[in-house]
């Protein structure tokens, strides 16, 4: 079984020009949507971890205070630049600068990466201040320091499933992956990327 990294927007693209897969993971509505239009088999969708928004500075940098909502209001605007991805995390970091009052003091600073462009690789280079993503995508990225998840009462998590192809001959071996990634001793390999396993 071959594996392809790649973003939703462009799996989403991939498929719909043709492509075959066996078993895909992505974002849980992402996967119900998948399962809705026919391409994954109804009722094949596995729960495999959950993931929380974090945020990250360049190497070295001053690690802003994230350690409350009041903090965050006040972190967010002095930046003089914000980095942050496309789905399924930008939706949240949008609605939660309006949510803090602060969407429009940012509005000039922000900068969405490409799709399949890690929010990691503008922090690294300077050209943000600060950046939101993906725990799992951020927290261990070569020349960015972690500062950590947004608070509780304002932290949205993206589940993250498999579902297997519709009529898919390979279904077995997608089977056993699920089964494997869904083992307990696969549980210390996602908490090590900061994910919750289930």
């Amino acid at each position: 079984m071959t594996t392809v990294f790649t973003s939703t927007l462009d799996a989403d693209k991939r498929l719909a020009a043709g492509e075959s897969y066996d078993m895909l993971i992505m974002s849980s509505g992402s996967i119900e949507g998948h399962i809705k239009d026919g391409n994954s088999a109804a009722g094949s969708r596995v729960d495999l971890a959950k993931s929380c928004v974090a945020v990250g500075v360049k190497a070295g940098s001053p690690k802003p205070d994230i350690s409350s909502v009041e903090a965050l209001k006040k972190t967010i605007p002095a930046a003089t630049s914000i980095g942050y991805s496309t789905e399924p995390s930008s939706i949240y970091v949008i609605s939660l600068f309006e949510k803090l009052g602060v969407a429009d003091a940012v509005k000039s600073k922000l900068k969405q990466t490409p799709t399949g462009v890690f929010v990691g690789s503008i922090i690294a280079s300077g050209e943000v201040d600060i950046g939101f993503q993906q725990i799992s995508e951020l927290s261990h990225f070569a020349g960015v320091d972690y500062v950590g998840p947004q608070p509780e009462t304002v932290q949205r998590y993206t589940v993250f499933s498999s579902g297997i192809a519709a009529g898919d001959k390979a279904s077995d071996a997608a089977k056993a992956l699920v089964k494997f990634l869904t083992a307990p001793a696969a549980a210390p390999a996602f908490k090590k990327q900061g994910m919750e396993p289930g």
